[in-house]
């Protein structure tokens, strides 16, 4: 049995993508049956109790292993030849060509110019790399969801607000506050937070008195894609996952790491982009939600733009398939 260990973290500050992302990885490599271990660090706000609830333990000090795979925007080229004692590949996930790396394989998911090329100096000769839309790391939910799309009006009558699962910038009360200041009117409102969200009781709490679906850490967001006619939601991996399924959205740059993908994707069409969150305010999520009663042919053209996108070469996930050579 070949034996992966994942590198990455969740805290109150980083968010839950990585991890996230990474777990899809995880459950993939285990139904080939490789033994998969994490290790993360116990910090604020960490998901390590929320991956051993998944299956997997994580370890704190270097073990041999066949494959490491790596997620982490604090680690480069130093960080990953010191692993070099204790496995011959490693691979490694990044979202922004800011640093060096020593990997044998390197994926990349994001759209953004020039993506092709944007690691051609970071990386050794012999290192594979995945880039770009077609190399998404999805969920078999997803994939699922992908095949029972509804079919997109461009009207709007429920909602899904998802600003990532820590949410650092507190985007979700202002949305809620939003929510209470329009005129506009939906028929179903859900708003998902993380388990790392510091404000997830008050959230409940304001949205049992709006009359608002209220859902923590769920593994279920696919499902809710297919339920809703729009997502509020942040830059980032999730913003591949709403074109994915179609899902017409806005995405807020709530870290500096997602401001240029998100100015590409909203350039290319596959989503509104409402800009840098110190910059918006309550009333510009006001004024988003009065775009939606107006913009019908938009958002059907967003749908489209997206899952134009998304669409893989061949079966979904082609990077799996890359891992399994590389371990066997």
């Amino acid at each position: 049995m070949k034996k992966v260990i994942i590198r990455t973290d969740a805290s109150t500050e980083i968010g839950s993508g990585h991890v996230m992302r990474c777990l899809t990885i995880a459950h993939q490599l285990t139904k080939h049956g490789a033994n998969v271990r994490f290790m993360m660090h116990e910090v604020q706000g960490n998901l390590i109790d929320f991956v051993g609830e998944q299956g997997f333990g994580n370890i704190t000090t270097f073990e041999l292993a066949d494959l490491y795979i790596i997620d982490h925007y604090d680690i480069d080229e130093v960080w990953e030849q010191k692993l070099r004692t204790y496995t011959n590949k490693i691979m490694v996930i990044d979202d922004l060509a800011n640093r060096r790396h020593n990997s044998d394989l390197l994926l990349d998911q994001n759209v953004v110019p020039q993506f092709e090329k944007r690691y051609e100096e970071l990386v050794p000769a012999h290192c594979v790399q995945l880039l770009g839309p077609e190399y998404l790391i999805m969920r078999d939910e997803f994939i699922t969801a992908r095949q029972d799309m509804p079919n997109r009006t461009g009207k709007v009558k429920s909602l899904l607000v998802f600003m990532g699962g820590t949410d650092p910038t507190n985007e979700t009360l202002k949305i809620l506050t939003a929510l209470q200041e329009t005129k506009v009117t939906f028929e179903n409102v859900h708003i998902v937070v993380g388990s790392g969200n510091i404000y997830k009781d008050r959230i409940q709490t304001i949205c049992a008195e709006l009359g608002f679906h209220c859902h923590i850490q769920i593994d279920y967001m696919a499902e809710l894609m297919l339920q809703v006619d729009f997502s509020i939601g942040a830059g980032g991996s999730t913003t591949w996952e709403r074109c994915y399924v179609g899902l017409p959205s806005s995405s807020t740059i709530v870290a500096e790491n997602q401001r240029i993908a998100t100015e590409y994707a909203a350039e290319l069409g596959a989503v509104w982009n409402i800009g840098w969150h110190e910059d918006v305010a309550i009333s510009s999520y006001v004024d988003l939600f009065n775009r939606l009663s107006k913009e019908f042919t938009d958002l059907m053209q967003m749908s489209d733009r997206g899952l134009q996108l998304t669409a893989s070469k061949g079966q979904p996930n082609p990077w799996l398939q890359e891992i399994l050579e590389m371990i066997k």
